[in-house]
């Protein structure tokens, strides 16, 4: 053996030694396995590319063109006075917490991390993703599953979300020194696109902490588009509207205990949730009626209409929203039509919708679509194949709960 190749075979050797001590660090191996899981997807999307089924509905939309009416709802708690509206500070800038990049997946947790920072929490976002989303490559947090961190991990806060938000109410909110948590819509990069017919759309959470009603601006932290010295963000009146549609127009806020009469006297008969969801429903109501192409305020329309337990109706304004074009990652980050078309017994539609739910994401990391898929085969009497579905759920989100109930209830396994 010639001594070149000899110092060729240590060289080769020294650099694959380097790459395994590499690999060790975090940070370089969070990204390089989060390339393996794009590439992998893009190569299988390509080859099958996913497509959001157009739904076959059980009514002709001709016989329902314009949503039902609206439920009378009863407050199931007092309701608190709205205070009348005293006018607004023309400018209002929350102290900013220290900006926290977020990594892979990880927008809830670094933006309610940044959050609870303004609460004199100390934590990172790792201590949230470890018990909210214990698997890096799980897509989505919910807000239910932020509110559980904090009322189990940051016990002297509490925290409330609600739909059918206003701008009016964002202002108000941070005019009484209360940063707010909104969900929007985003667009990830064209670098981590799933395939060839990716249309980019996914949610993200911002955390709001002021507004300049010189600028028509609020001030925002964007844990992933957020600029590293300078993290305060600023997005125009119109785009956050615009941007916070599809989420019905979802906020979390985050009080002391102490303070709870006055979030009740901000938030007025939304504090009341089914009271918010009748408003949610109007608002909806009032958007198709202005414009029946409306896609998002159908499916929030049918959003609505889940919570009521209209699940017939509901399956027919989803119907009517994925019809007229929805994003492919909708039912990704909402999962109210997955209940709605199973209770309205919707089966052979649900199972495909949830199938091209997970799909693009190597058929995993969605433990929703995986626990309603689940149910879709339950209802079809493939008991053994709803039992893999939600171990897989399982797998994906230990520790998930209706996976769990499930199991037990349904499946008649210890999970």
């Amino acid at each position: 053996m010639s001594k070149r190749f000899k110092l060729i075979l240590i060289f080769l050797a020294g650099m694959f030694i380097l790459g395994i001590l590499l690999f060790q660090i975090p940070s370089i191996q969070s990204r390089l396995l989060w390339r393996y899981e794009v590439w992998t997807t893009r190569l299988k999307n390509t080859i099958d590319p996913v497509v959001i089924p157009t739904p076959i509905p059980s009514t002709p939309f001709a016989t329902f063109t314009h949503p039902p009416p609206t439920p009378t709802v009863v407050a199931t708690q007092p309701v608190p006075p709205t205070l009348t509206a005293i006018p607004l500070p023309p400018q209002v800038w929350l102290t900013s917490p220290t900006y926290e990049k977020q990594d892979i997946n990880n927008c809830g947790p670094a933006t309610l991390s940044m959050t609870l920072r303004m609460y004199g929490w100390e934590g990172t976002q790792y201590d949230i993703a470890n018990i909210v989303k214990p698997i890096k490559q799980d897509r989505n947090v919910n807000p239910e599953e932020l509110r559980y961190f904090i009322l189990n991990e940051a016990g002297w806060l509490r925290a409330e979300y609600r739909v059918a938000g206003t701008l009016d109410l964002l202002k108000r909110l941070l005019a009484a020194g209360y940063p707010v948590i909104v969900e929007v819509a985003g667009k990830i990069d064209q670098q981590d696109a799933n395939g060839p017919n990716d249309d980019l759309w996914d949610a993200h959470y911002l955390l709001v902490n002021g507004y300049d009603e010189a600028e028509k601006i609020f001030i925002v932290q964007d844990s992933q588009h957020g600029p590293e010295k300078d993290a305060d963000k600023k997005i125009p009146y119109e785009t956050m509207e615009k941007d916070w549609k599809p989420f019905n127009y979802l906020y979390m806020f985050i009080y002391k205990p102490q303070d709870e009469a006055e979030i009740q006297s901000i938030i007025g008969t939304d504090w009341d949730a089914a009271l918010n969801r009748q408003n949610a429903m109007d608002l909806s109501n009032a958007q198709i009626a202005a414009n029946p192409e409306d896609a998002f305020a159908w499916f929030n329309l049918g959003a609505s209409l889940t919570y009521f337990e209209r699940y017939q109706e509901a399956a027919q304004a989803f119907d009517q929203a994925f019809t007229l074009g929805l994003p492919q990652r909708m039912t990704r980050y909402q999962f109210w039509p997955f209940s709605a078309y199973f209770n309205a017994d919707r089966i052979d539609y649900l199972l495909e919708l949830t199938e091209q739910t997970y799909k693009p994401i190597n058929g995993w990391y969605a433990e929703e679509a995986l626990l309603w898929h689940g149910y879709g085969l339950y209802r079809k009497g493939d008991i053994a194949g709803a039992i893999a579905d939600w171990r897989k759920a399982l797998d994906v989100h230990p520790g998930y709960t209706d996976a769990i109930h499930a199991l037990k209830n349904y499946g008649g396994v210890a999970p």
